[in-house]
């Protein structure tokens, strides 16, 4: 298994984040006020994918007094945190475009100010899902993967699944 390509997850911000300023340029007059912790859910799940790769980190160098991780058990994290990742950079990007639509418009526009609020803390709770995502991945490689050698010069650090 191959881990994501940040390129991949740029790609999917950047567009998610063109289309949503479109959409919300062309709509924005008829759409409802957006609640201000709306995005935290995905904050919470980052936190919680970044505790799990803590907790499996710990089980993948096989730390004294945990238990070694099933193959399965880490090629579903792995599967798990690319999805999130994947899925936090759309999120992301989504907010980002009702961002940079609101943001000049927040001095003059009072509905625009609180859209503003949720905007930014949605962006910055879609970042922690990305980056706890990425975590979570990176804790799944195993410390003796060929491939992971040559790339870094014999340091280690593979994916858990080939």
């Amino acid at each position: 298994m191959k881990p994501i390509r940040h390129r991949d997850l740029l790609v999917a911000f950047l567009g998610a984040g063109i289309v949503a300023h479109l959409v919300v340029s062309l709509t924005y007059g008829t759409l409802p006020s957006f609640p201000a912790p709306a995005g935290v859910t995905l904050g919470v799940l980052g936190l919680a994918e970044a505790v799990a790769g803590w907790i499996l980190k710990g089980r993948v160098e096989r730390r004294s007094g945990s238990k070694p991780v099933e193959p399965l058990v880490a090629a579903r994290a792995v599967l798990v945190a690319q999805a999130s990742a994947v899925g936090g950079a759309l999120v992301g990007g989504l907010w980002a475009g009702l961002l940079a639509y609101v943001l000049p418009r927040a001095s003059t526009v009072t509905a625009a100010a609180s859209d503003t609020t949720a905007a930014v803390v949605g962006l910055l709770c879609a970042l922690v899902l990305v980056g706890g995502a990425l975590w979570l991945e990176r804790c799944c490689r195993t410390p003796d993967d060929p491939d992971e050698q040559r790339r870094d010069g014999g340091s280690g650090g593979g994916a858990a699944t080939r």
